[in-house]
């Protein structure tokens, strides 16, 4: 975990660096936990002005908040972008590089209403540092410090819970729509009874040592 040297000098530097500039773009992911789905991205631009009341790390806000704001939060942007890899990507490359080339998608894919790429000024990352020639800031805690990271946060956050709840319907035993593929101990129950689905994380099961448990077998690919 990188140490947070964040100071109230640091924040008043990054405040004036953001005035500098037309564009600020902020990235933050979801999902780098779960033992199941993908781990997704979101890249917004928002407007400079007054920002929408309540917005904050997607983690610290209800479902039902996150939802409301994750309307209006799409509503005011200027562009935004998201960028995914699936379960089999998290395998081969591992979370953060999963994480990595997610985020890259998501800054690469902003559009506008019309449709229409935009290129941001200047990045600002949830704690990581994305590969591309745009000027970057890697922010701990960004999600709390930096308001468009934390109107990506809530994107990212509602566009993935949305994704499980659909995958709770189509696997109605393993209780996607209310864990949202984290390792709970219900989600474990289910894999013992149930099997290894194709969106589990067999990096992440291995790990986990649930292959050496009765009825874990994986489960075949869907159509």
């Amino acid at each position: 975990m990188k140490r947070d040297h964040w100071t109230p000098e640091d924040q008043e530097a990054l405040e004036k660096e953001m005035e500098r500039v037309n564009l600020v773009c902020g990235i933050d992911e979801v999902g780098r936990g779960p033992i199941a789905g993908p781990v997704l991205a979101c890249a917004i631009i928002m407007p400079s002005g007054e920002p929408i009341p309540g917005v904050k790390d997607s983690k610290k806000l209800t479902e039902k908040r996150r939802e409301s704001l994750y309307d209006r939060i799409l509503s005011q942007c200027l562009a935004w972008g998201i960028g995914m890899r699936d379960e089999r990507a998290i395998d081969q490359m591992n979370i953060r590089q999963a994480t990595l080339a997610a985020m890259k998608d998501a800054l690469e894919g902003l559009r506008d209403r019309e449709g229409k790429p935009v290129v941001p000024d200047l990045v600002l990352v949830d704690a990581e540092k994305v590969k591309t020639s745009l000027p970057q800031r890697s922010i701990i805690k960004g999600d709390d410090r930096v308001y468009a990271i934390s109107c990506a946060s809530i994107i990212a956050k509602v566009t993935r819970d949305r994704m499980m709840v659909q995958y709770g319907k189509e696997f109605p035993e393993y209780g996607f729509e209310s864990h949202k593929g984290y390792g709970t101990k219900k989600h474990y129950e289910a894999i013992e009874k149930y099997g290894l689905l194709p969106i589990h994380r067999m990096s992440f099961i291995h790990r986990e040592g649930l292959f050496k448990h009765a009825g874990c077998q994986e489960k075949e690919d869907r159509p």
